[in-house]
């Protein structure tokens, strides 16, 4: 395993620690160069978003991961982090509902599975 699908199975389980929701893990570097993985997630609300964030940055920043940038937080509505071969997408639901980001991204093939979630959790977001 790589040190960057480490990574993304490690923001995803800290995220499911803090109780985030729709948790999925994609390998997308054959499908862009801007990232490897991306950790996309639905917070409950807009004061969850901002927690979540603070939760990740905070967690692997302990571990000796660097962010680089983080945008969208104060909004409380989208937020990302950004580690370079990692983005970890946290959005408030209505956001996730609109943008459907995983329709993009995820192509049935690249899903990371999640050792951490349950068999019932692992339903799609969005049919």
């Amino acid at each position: 395993m790589s040190d960057e699908r480490a990574l993304a199975l490690r923001a995803a389980e800290i995220l499911y620690d803090k109780k985030a929701l729709d948790i999925i893990a994609l390998d997308v570097s054959h499908l862009t160069v801007i990232t490897e993985y991306m950790v996309i997630c639905t917070a409950r609300n807009a004061q969850q978003v901002h927690s979540l964030c603070d939760d990740v940055e905070d967690a692997l920043a302990e571990e000796g991961v660097q962010l680089r940038k983080k945008e969208g937080q104060n909004e409380g509505r989208w937020a990302i982090l950004d580690y370079g071969h990692l983005l970890v997408h946290i959005f408030h639901p209505d956001e996730r509902r609109y943008y459907r980001l995983e329709r993009l991204w995820d192509e049935g093939t690249n899903r990371i599975e999640l050792p951490f979630l349950k068999e019932e959790e692992e339903k799609p977001f969005l049919s």
